[in-house]
């Protein structure tokens, strides 16, 4: 037994396990919940049914998961309209942008197939009927809304979070939607630091242009060729554990989290802090963990970083 499954096996968190919140599920479960998934307590929504038949699988790998085949809304209403688009990844309660998205190649994409009234349910409403209070790691991707879904969720329990992740747009790719800046400047004023940041896009040229010049069957190799421009972000947030009143199963939790996120030295911070408020020998395991993880990733890099000199000095 690893020193992970030794933490999750602990009587603090299997009298109270993770909690983790995944909105617009389709396409794959996150391949970093796989060591969290038997110990953790999965809430799962995706409105488009086309592409959420591996949840059933995924089902029996968490210790309880729950589907909600229904879009996720920040206020109460029991319908909402939902734009069912060509990839169902851009799939989404707001109308795409089509005037701004057809500057760029994969503008086809968010070409709305049909408009349709989907069963909504509310994020708190949710929580309130399965009798959960705590959300441990907040994972949305609801294509322009992630935002209000997670300011829905209340100060107090926005605050507890101990993982947050988003993908919020850089480009107007969907009327009214809450975009990277507005959520980069809500999350200022919380208690959490930017943990990860991948950005991410797609070409920005006109697919008529492309076509003129190239036909159909070119089009798709040429964009090959063209620099992507920045469309949206994957940003990840860790909370910064600074108040006074969390407690040790939210350290060992958020311990947890940061070694499966290979933030060795957040990790082994939090560790330090642990052990000496705490005073569990627990702790000091931790930190000797995170210590031997930090020293196996300079072994690995300190070839690469000679192999790299050596390049250079070739070159030279």
């Amino acid at each position: 037994m690893g020193l992970i499954d030794e933490v999750l096996k602990r009587r603090e968190l299997i009298d109270n396990p993770p909690v983790l919140i995944d909105i617009g599920a389709s396409g794959a479960i996150h391949k970093q919940w796989k060591k969290l998934a038997k110990y953790s307590i999965c809430i799962a929504f995706d409105a488009d049914d086309r592409d959420v038949e591996y949840l059933l699988d995924e089902d029996k790998k968490f210790k309880k998961m729950y589907v909600y085949n229904r879009i996720v809304n920040d206020r109460s209403d029991n319908e909402i309209e939902f734009y069912l688009t060509k990839s169902p990844y851009c799939s989404s309660t707001l109308e795409p942008d089509l005037d701004s998205l057809n500057d760029y190649s994969s503008a086809e994409l968010f070409q709305v197939d049909k408009k349709i009234q989907l069963k909504s349910v509310n994020l708190a409403a949710v929580l309130n009927e399965l009798n959960i209070t705590k959300i441990d790691w907040f994972k949305t991707d609801s294509q322009g809304t992630d935002l209000r879904l997670f300011n829905s969720l209340g100060k107090s329990k926005i605050n507890n979070v101990l993982v947050a992740e988003f993908e919020p747009g850089i480009i107007d790719a969907y009327k009214g939607e809450d975009k990277l800046n507005a959520l980069m400047l809500f999350m200022d004023n919380k208690p959490f630091w930017v943990s990860d940041m991948v950005v991410k896009g797609f070409p920005r040229i006109k697919r008529n242009i492309m076509l003129d010049d190239y036909g159909s069957f070119k089009t798709n190799i040429m964009t090959k060729g063209i620099k992507k421009s920045p469309g949206w972000a994957e940003i990840q947030y860790i909370n910064t554990m600074k108040n006074e009143h969390i407690s040790k199963r939210d350290f060992l939790l958020c311990w947890v989290f940061s070694i499966v996120l290979k933030q060795y030295g957040f990790a082994l911070e939090i560790a330090k802090l642990g052990n000496k408020r705490y005073m569990d020998r627990l702790f000091s395991k931790l930190i000797n963990y995170t210590l031997f993880k930090i020293g196996c990733t300079i072994i690995w890099r300190f070839p690469l970083m000679i192999l790299s000199k050596m390049k250079k000095i070739i070159i030279s």
